[in-house]
């Protein structure tokens, strides 16, 4: 199967690149600056605000996964009108080629920031589904507004012209490879330099954090013929609260001093999200648990980031014990 991914070299879109080349599949990787991680992949820059060149570099495809767009929520709140045009004109765009070019669907990466805007009780602990209602009202940030008018063109785009989508509702991601201005990796760099850890208001937003390495595997999965027209969402099973976060880290770098500052206007404080429609249509689950994914992210980090020897030797003192970085991250 030959299949387009836009956001090929980002975090995420590096990750199901590299999940659906293992699956056998001929993957063109798409980003504004093409990175080829993986010589597997065909990889083209590619500007998805570029109409005439998404048509371009989705001919002959078979399947869209639409990963590009403004994901970081600080830069969306800085630059509403950027944002604007990365997630919902961009994906305007994706739609108009995909119909153009005889794409049989598109998979579109959305979020459970989106359950923000859900009707009923906040303090409800039952968690949400797929069915749940959003009021206008409720939407908050500008970025989860642009997110549910997405998912509303992908609907209008197949109920119009017949093109076949699949939403796939992110829950938080982090591992290796996550951009450094996410939460996880600003943590633990202000860790390895001693500095204090700083957490929004009192820390108890909660997101139940999934693995990138178990999100990616759900892309593969999402392929069948059972995610068609459906609305997914990919949710981690455990709870973590951005203060238990900021505790993970400093349970790796020990001493290190967590400070409070005021919340973020419009912040997603987290509502409870089923992932057993991922289990019943995908038979997906995540797999990896939190303090396993943190434990091979900071192993990663280590690696990968060239952190220095002090760094690296005062972070593998503290875990003699054999629980802290190993030596592989496998």
């Amino acid at each position: 199967m030959r299949i387009a991914v836009t956001g090929g070299s980002g975090f995420i879109g590096a990750h199901v690149v590299d999940r659906l080349l293992d699956a056998g599949n001929d993957v063109i990787s798409l980003d504004l600056q093409a990175q080829k991680a993986d010589p597997r992949a065909d990889h083209r820059a590619l500007d998805v605000l570029d109409l005439p060149s998404v048509i371009s570099a989705f001919a002959g495809c078979d399947m869209v996964f639409h990963l590009a767009g403004m994901s970081n929520v600080d830069h969306a709140y800085a630059d509403p009108i950027r944002t604007v045009r990365l997630n919902v004109e961009s994906t305007a765009n994706v739609c108009e080629a995909a119909r153009v070019t005889g794409v049989r669907r598109v998979l579109f990466a959305s979020t459970v920031w989106v359950y923000g805007a859900a009707v009923g009780d906040l303090d409800d602990p039952s968690p949400l589904t797929e069915d749940a209602e959003f009021a206008l009202d409720r939407a908050g940030h500008v970025y989860t507004s642009t997110k549910i008018a997405a998912e509303l063109l992908l609907h209008s785009y197949q109920q119009t012209y017949g093109l076949d989508f699949t939403i796939l509702r992110y829950g938080i991601p982090y591992g290796p490879g996550m951009r450094d201005e996410l939460v996880l990796a600003r943590f633990l760099r202000k860790a390895l330099d001693g500095q204090p850890l700083t957490v929004a208001g009192d820390g108890q937003q909660f997101r139940n954090y999934v693995f990138v390495r178990d999100l990616a595997d759900a892309h593969v999965l999402a392929l069948g013929d059972a995610a068609r027209n459906a609305t997914i969402a990919l949710e981690g099973d455990e709870r973590v609260s951005v203060l238990a976060m900021a505790e993970a880290v400093r349970d790796h770098c020990p001493g290190v001093k967590i400070d409070h500052v005021p919340a973020r206007p419009g912040d997603f404080r987290g509502r409870p999200v089923s992932n057993a429609q991922a289990e019943v249509l995908l038979g997906w689950r995540p797999t990896t648990g939190f303090t396993d994914g943190v434990r091979q992210y900071v192993e990663w980090y280590l690696a990968n980031r060239q952190a220095t020897p002090e760094h690296a030797v005062s972070v593998k003192s503290r875990h003699a014990d054999g629980v802290g970085v190993p030596a592989s991250s496998e």
